[in-house]
């Protein structure tokens, strides 16, 4: 038996040997590479989730000090006495493994924490607190067919399983805004679900050739990256709603909400037809002249093989709408089409909540019937009480109609469903302009330029908004950096006359009068009010009542005729196109907002 110091230091390494200790660690580290590499194998094959793999390493990892204490007890000369350092050296190793797991069971525990402002500012708020179960975010399949302008197929297909979730009572689901926001980028399921704040992803791929599909699926929990569903579909085309069914279905089934309500069935329609919508679809969300034409004709196509087909005519709507509301045509000639393809729509699917929204905003925004507004409204949001078309549309009438507050809830939920989309971010911005809150609105426009600088009128309102601050050299700053060019004239007006620049301001102002009369002339009139040209702005009112110009349902709430509002004409304006304290007051507009 030797002393228990005898060789410290000097004879370790012998020491070691000779217990064996150093040829067990090999062999020990040895079998648990060949091990871990069985199992990353089989967990491939088999997809199972990741933390398999984790936590056999770290039993592993807690394993090897195990074994060494073993192989010292049990060396070929059975010595039992352990020196003061070869404990000092077991004993770290304990302490080392120990750490390694209270290090994995605090960062899967911890929550998750809030991004930088920085970083809100272009990508989707971070929640300071863990997402409901109950959420999910779709992202866009992959397009694997070798015509990579099947993309929009791969990518329609997604948006209508979003779709389809969306209208689960009590499931969160991620508009397609922001959810697509990431296709394309370099970001794993943890990190794109924490900056969407939800507790599951779906994501797939679409192979289309010809007549026939491969769709692959499967659906992921964000906090461990684990699969807990996917199934490969090979299909014809015709069975493409049956697949949206079943997946929509499988979806519903692993996140155990089946009390909440049964899994929504897709609306079948022709193939031919079903491909030409997504493309219309697609197509329209550029929102300008030419995209809207095109997507016209393809919704025509679309209808022209079922014309029974309710999204279809819903999404012709929608762009017969979004053509006036843009200037494309005049409203005697947009407004017969629209309703006439809201008609047709509700005729075939009378629960088409989409549709409610398009007749909320043809009747609120381009006639002027907010009473007819407000009830459509009401019905869309009976039938799909998260159906954010819908609660887009109430946040507009409810602006109209003076409910500011409503109106800025109505957008603030937008904003919380559909973080990054622009048009989201516009509508809260503008609720907080009518308000008076400037510096939140002047925020809100901000975030809305870093997601997309090149957007028409953004600059522009940020300009007005920075006018009635009373920052005029910041506003013209902004306004010389509009794109649109009746946009920025209408601006540099405003901002010129601020700064005392009179020529300037005339000379914007007569080119935007040359130029965009018709369809202009709304904003004309509150450029005419802002330079306090009061006659010339009642003039140009009229005007805008001869064109029908849409701007006019927001003229009773708009700051930018404050110079109006004294004149004994303006009471007697706003009662002649029934937009009077007293007439709006008077009109139902009973909305809550989702839970």
């Amino acid at each position: 038996m030797t002393d228990a110091t005898e060789g410290e230091g000097d004879n370790l390494w012998n020491r070691l040997r000779r217990r064996k200790v150093v040829q067990w660690g090999i062999a020990y580290l040895a079998g648990a590479w060949g091990l871990l590499q069985g199992i990353g194998f089989a967990a491939d094959a088999f997809a199972w989730p990741s933390a398999i793999k984790q936590v056999a390493l770290l039993l592993l990892l807690i394993g090897l000090p195990v074994v060494l204490v073993l192989a010292w007890y049990h060396g070929d000369r059975g010595e039992h006495r352990v020196g003061r350092t070869e404990l000092a050296i077991l004993t770290l190793l304990f302490l080392l493994g120990g750490g390694l797991f209270w290090r994995y069971q605090s960062t899967t525990e911890a929550p998750a924490t809030a991004s930088s402002p920085a970083v809100i500012a272009a990508t989707p708020p971070v929640a300071a607190t863990a997402p409901n179960e109950k959420s999910i975010a779709v992202l866009p399949f992959v397009n694997m067919s070798s015509d990579k302008e099947q993309e929009y197929f791969s990518d329609g297909l997604s948006e209508e399983l979003l779709n389809l979730l969306a209208q689960v009572p009590q499931l969160r689901v991620i508009a397609r805004t922001s959810s697509f926001s990431f296709k394309g980028q370099e970001a794993d399921i943890a990190e794109i679900a924490q900056k969407l704040n939800v507790a599951h992803v779906l994501e797939g791929s679409v192979r289309k050739s010809g007549d026939t599909l491969r769709i692959t699926a499967q659906l992921i929990r964000a906090s461990d990256s684990s699969h807990l569903w996917s199934q490969t579909y090979d299909r014809p085309m015709t069975d493409v709603f049956k697949v949206q069914d079943e997946i929509a279905g499988a979806v519903v089934e692993q996140l155990k909400i089946r009390l909440l309500g049964d899994a929504p069935n897709a609306r079948a329609t022709d193939p031919r037809a079903y491909a030409l919508f997504l493309r219309a679809r697609e197509i329209g969300r550029q929102y300008n002249a030419a995209a809207l034409d095109q997507a016209v004709a393809l919704y025509k196509q679309a209808l022209a093989i079922d014309s029974n087909y309710a999204p279809a005519w819903d999404g012709l709507a929608e762009a017969y709408f979004y053509r006036i509301d843009l200037g494309v045509v005049t409203s005697d000639v947009g407004l017969p089409l629209a309703r006439e393809a809201i008609r047709r729509a509700l005729t075939i699917d009378p629960d088409y909540a989409s549709t409610y929204a398009r007749a909320a905003l043809i009747a609120g925004v381009v006639e002027n019937d907010l009473p007819s507004a407000a009830r459509r409204v009401e019905q869309g949001l009976t039938l799909d009480p998260a159906n954010l078309d819908v609660i887009t549309a109430a946040g507009r009438i409810a602006l109209r109609l003076g409910r500011s507050d409503l109106s800025i809830k109505l957008a603030e939920y937008r904003v919380g469903r559909d973080p990054i989309n622009v048009v989201s971010r516009e509508y809260l911005a503008n609720a907080y302009g009518y308000l008076g809150r400037f510096d939140d609105a002047v925020t809100e426009f901000r975030t809305a330029l870093e997601l997309s600088p090149e957007s028409s009128a953004l600059h522009e309102e940020l300009g007005e908004t920075l006018l009635q601050k009373g920052d005029a050299r910041a506003a013209l700053a902004e306004i010389q950096r509009e794109p649109s060019e009746q946009w920025r004239l209408l601006g540099l007006a405003m901002a010129n006359h601020a700064l005392g620049r009179k020529a300037e301001s005339d000379s914007a102002l007569n080119d935007l009068i040359g130029k965009y009369e018709h369809t202009m002339s709304y904003n004309i009139a509150y450029v005419l009010a802002w330079r306090g040209e009061i006659d010339r702005a009642f003039e140009w009112l009229d005007k805008a009542v001869q064109y029908g110009d849409s701007g006019l349902g927001a003229l009773a709430v708009n700051p930018m005729f404050a110079n109006l509002q004294s004149d004994p004409r303006w009471p007697l304006f706003l009662r002649k196109i029934k937009m009077a304290p007293e007439q709006l007051a008077a009109i139902k507009f009973d909305v809550t907002l989702p839970k």
